[in-house]
């Protein structure tokens, strides 16, 4: 009997039995869906935080005081609060003695101010950047209106301000803000730039925030915050090519380890960080989640296996007679056991396609309410039929070699 028979004969009994059939998927379905939709949804996340995350170019790090994914204890923060801050003059010495590094910008930052002008003003949410004019290029955001910061600014300490693209909608929604003047925490600026658009699905603040020179904001607002604690500033470096970025960091290691008298024994006490080392760190946090939702799906598909198994053993007794019939006619046991196996395995795998629908489907809500942008990993799709196969073929073993092993004359006699 040709392969080709065999499937005919499986589909058909599939077909003539659709209520069984049909609670048979309910299970794998189940098992199916629940693993696409986690993984659909971590999918999701996962690009939308890769683009978030990328705010530093390929060739872009950055050094600061605090660890970027935040403290894992108490004595973690503690340990941390006692490094000394970094300076701008820390920032000059990269500058000067790391050969590998073609842009090296520094930053401080202060939070919850209020822009005003002519009257019209914004939420208290504003936040304002004291930089250089690296900013731009290595944060990846650019100034699409007016220019940029110059380093004339920076040693002169102008009040100049390029402002974000939220700001300048909110106070000059019909007006070239380019050469106006705006006050932010009461004091003036002259508008000299507008940043490009850039929206975060997190509802972040790359779009409402001012930037300074960084010499304007420490005369303003000095070193120490409104805390009392002493402002560090963070450092961006930017390797002249991608390939060259682990050198850089290596050279801006030792220069920074022996300007802050480090000796050889002791750990830094600061944090390198890059965009690809925050996907890294998002992608360890989300394993144990992946994990989590691969087991359940396992269990659930083998508790739907161990279903279709005993369908199968009751459609193995209800043809019986039927089994008997077609030995009787010269079918031999490897084709009775091959039919019945490839019915296991073609219920599994029916279940698995409308699994993998429904688990697409109910992972994606996730940018059905928010602005994340929806996604289908395929990988996971192939990885869930192949397991719906695994389980038809495991589960459907038995009861195949349970037909395949009848005797003809006892299975003409079942009534």
């Amino acid at each position: 009997m040709s392969a080709l028979d065999l499937l005919r004969m499986s589909l058909r009994a599939l077909v003539s039995n659709k209520l069984r059939s049909t609670l048979t998927l309910v299970g794998i379905v189940a098992g199916v869906a629940s693993i696409i939709a986690v993984m659909t949804a971590l999918s999701v996340v996962q690009g939308t935080m890769e683009k978030e995350m990328s705010v530093l170019g390929a060739q872009t790090f950055q050094v600061q005081k605090w660890p970027a994914g935040g403290f894992n204890s108490d004595a973690e923060r503690h340990r941390a609060m006692r490094r000394p801050p970094l300076t701008i003059e820390h920032a000059d010495a990269i500058r000067e003695h790391v050969a590998s590094v073609d842009l090296v910008g520094s930053e401080l930052w202060d939070f919850g101010f209020v822009a005003e002008y002519k009257g019209v003003s914004t939420n208290p949410n504003v936040s304002i950047c004291g930089g250089t004019p690296e900013y731009p290029p290595n944060n990846t955001h650019y100034v699409g209106l007016g220019r940029n910061l110059s380093a004339m600014d920076v040693r002169s300490q102008r009040n100049v301000a390029v402002i974000g693209f939220a700001i300048s909608q909110k106070l000059f929604p019909f007006t070239d803000p380019v050469g106006k003047h705006i006050r932010v925490d009461g004091r003036r600026y002259e508008v000299v730039g507008v940043f490009d658009e850039k929206k975060s699905a997190f509802g972040g603040n790359f779009d409402n925030y001012v930037l300074i020179p960084i010499t304007t904001f420490l005369d303003i607002y000095g070193m120490v915050n409104r805390d009392g604690f002493e402002r560090s500033v963070n450092i961006t470096v930017r390797a002249k090519t991608p390939e060259l970025i682990e050198d850089a960091t290596d050279q801006t290691r030792q220069v920074l380890r022996r300007m802050r008298g480090l000796k050889p024994n002791e750990e830094d006490n600061f944090e390198f960080f890059s965009s690809q080392s925050l996907i890294t760190e998002f992608n360890r946090m989300s394993v144990g989640v992946k994990i989590a939702a691969f087991v359940i799906g396992i269990i659930a598909l083998v508790v739907a296996g161990i279903g279709i198994m005993n369908i199968m053993l009751v459609a193995v007794t209800e043809r019986t007679k039927e089994i008997g019939i077609r030995k009787a006619l010269g079918a031999k046991s490897r084709a009775i056991r091959t039919q019945f196996l490839l019915e296991a395995v073609i219920l599994c795998n029916i279940g698995g396609v409308a699994g993998v629908v429904v688990g697409f489907g109910l992972g994606n809500l996730v940018s059905v309410f928010t602005n994340f942008q929806a996604r289908v990993p395929l990988e996971w799709a192939v990885i869930g039929l192949v397991f719906c196969s695994a389980v038809g073929i495991c589960f459907g073993l038995l009861p195949a070699i349970r037909a395949s092993r009848l005797d003809p004359i006892e299975a003409l006699r079942y009534e």
